[in-house]
């Protein structure tokens, strides 16, 4: 099948490249395509013709999203409906990834594919509109007018209560996927075990918010998690893909710093002692109902560390 693999040297496009390896996938990143040009995209991609595309590229600095709102929603919302488009011309099968930032994080049992998003930061609503971008080519129902009035709080960005409904519907296009995951680290880039690590060197107490909670992703589970997914010939549609079980951000750290042997002075906090510019969910659990679990969160954690260090 050919491939394209675009954000080819993020975290995850790098690990991706490694799960599709028998597709000899091209690898294309923000120096060979801007998705944000839509007649570069229509023009590079329709040149290349690929039957499958994955689309790795985000802006995922959540705190920076708060003051580049506008360029997060290029990114991660408008480019990927110029790439949808393209794809659905081609006749190729889209896959494109989201994040539980999507939900507002009230629900302490977590979130399935068909819960309504309704997200509470700046990153959260980017991709929101990526998502929204996708569904949208399934047909006119879209997002009818008269539904705004079922919405209770007028914030809300229009259309975040269609993407549930959307969701289940049978679609026009039926080539894609998308992905949505959480709390990724990998190999390679700047991830949260490797801050946590380096922060540990300077031997001074460590505080570490107790009080969100989710699922620490393994990068090249998600990578292969994507392939199987791609290979499985599964309807289209929105899948959660995260490594199981859940933890704090506190409860991740403490796990990262018994396998890696090290003795911190690790210290609870809550959100409100360490404020971001960016507002994070409390509950940011997201619950597969379409597919088997990923392993655990601790057994990923382990083979990070016995690979990198």
């Amino acid at each position: 099948m050919k491939t394209l693999i675009i954000g080819a040297k993020g975290m995850l496009g790098q690990e991706l490249a490694k799960a599709f390896t028998e597709f000899n996938p091209t690898v294309w990143d923000v120096s060979d395509i801007d998705i944000t040009d839509q007649s570069q995209v229509n023009e590079k991609m329709s040149m290349l013709a690929p039957e499958l595309i994955i689309n790795a590229a985000a802006y995922t600095n959540v705190d920076a999203c708060e003051e580049n709102e506008e360029l997060a929603t290029k990114v991660n919302g408008t480019a990927v409906g110029y790439l949808a488009r393209v794809a659905s011309n081609l006749g190729a099968t889209l896959v494109h990834y989201s994040t539980d930032y999507v939900f507002d994080g009230t629900q302490q049992e977590g979130y399935t594919e068909l819960d309504t998003p309704h997200p509470i930061n700046a990153y959260g609503r980017s991709k929101l509109a990526g998502e929204q971008d996708i569904l949208s080519l399934r047909g006119s129902e879209q997002y009818p007018a008269n539904d705004r009035s079922n919405l209770n709080d007028e914030n809300r960005p229009f259309g975040d209560d269609k993407v549930a409904s959307l969701a289940s519907t049978p679609p026009r296009n039926d080539r894609w996927y998308i992905i949505r995951t959480a709390w990724l680290y990998g190999h390679a880039g700047k991830n949260f075990v490797e801050t946590m690590l380096s922060m540990a060197q300077a031997g001074e107490p460590l505080k570490v918010v107790d009080d969100q909670i989710g699922s620490p992703t393994y990068a090249p589970d998600l990578a292969q998690a994507t392939f199987d997914l791609v290979k499985s010939g599964k309807p289209a549609g929105i899948y959660h893909r995260t490594n199981s079980e859940t933890i704090s951000w506190y409860g991740f750290a403490k796990e990262i710093f018994e396998v890696y042997g090290k003795d911190v002075d690790l210290v609870p906090c809550a959100t409100m002692e360490y404020p971001r510019p960016a507002k994070r969910p409390t509950f940011s659990t997201l619950v597969s109902t379409k597919l088997p679990s990923l392993r655990s969160w601790q057994e990923a954690l382990r083979e990070y560390a016995s690979f990198h260090h």
